[in-house]
């Protein structure tokens, strides 16, 4: 195994994992209109599918790097944005009289520009300072304690993502106390669930370790989102 900086090679393994990772971005914002329960926790639906974003922005930035991970974050949110401009854009169009489903398709696909900019806002915020908090973990550790940089990183990204998109979304709609539950909930659900798939994690980090034979640390890597330079 090379142990190296950034890795600078698009391997199909990594194309699988960008695809996978965009692929439960747009799930859990579709679904997430559904609520469900959890152990009496009320919360999206999204909620078990987003932390995956996570869990495969860990393995991304562990493996391949933060200048690869700065790319997938950033074409995650282009195909986000998209989607809910297209989900937007076709709801309001006109539609003839026999349709009788346009309330149903406006409730499970609508969403308020309110709601999308929280989103993306969130979402954005979220990831990057997840990747950026795992990678300078890692450089801090030396490439030990696995475990730390992956919990340490989601307990810090999914704060700010929290905090960014239950205020943004719900902020002067629900009353206070509410609106810290809702943060206070999702945090502790989303959380949890990187803990309990730690082991999973550590398998699927070690293997693809293996076969892609890197082992990338940030040297001198500029953690600025808007630098779109891979190299």
């Amino acid at each position: 195994m090379n142990i190296i900086d950034s890795d600078n090679r698009i391997t199909p393994i990594f194309l699988v994992i960008t695809n996978l990772f965009v692929a439960c971005l747009l799930i859990s914002n579709i679904i997430a209109g559904k609520l469900i329960q959890v152990s009496g926790l009320t919360l999206p639906a999204g909620a078990i599918i987003f932390p995956v974003t996570y869990i495969l922005s860990d393995v991304l930035t562990e493996v391949y790097g933060y200048r690869r991970t700065r790319l997938v974050i950033w074409i995650g949110f282009a195909c986000n944005l998209l989607m809910a401009t297209v989900f937007m854009v076709v709801i309001a169009l006109p539609y003839p009289a026999f349709w009788h489903n346009q309330n149903a398709y406006a409730t499970v696909l609508g969403m308020t520009p309110r709601l999308v900019a929280a989103s993306l806002i969130a979402y954005w915020a979220g990831e990057f300072s997840n990747s950026s908090t795992l990678s300078a973990i890692k450089k801090l550790t030396g490439g030990r304690l696995l475990w730390v940089r992956t919990i340490g990183s989601t307990v810090i990204g999914q704060g700010v993502d929290m905090l960014i998109f239950i205020t943004g979304s719900f902020y002067g709609l629900v009353p206070g106390g509410v609106l810290i539950q809702m943060v206070v909930a999702q945090y502790v659900f989303k959380v949890a669930y990187e803990i309990v798939v730690t082991p999973l994690t550590y398998l699927v980090v070690g293997r693809l370790k293996q076969v892609e034979k890197i082992d990338s640390f940030d040297w001198g890597v500029n953690y600025n989102p808007f630098r779109f330079k891979i190299k």
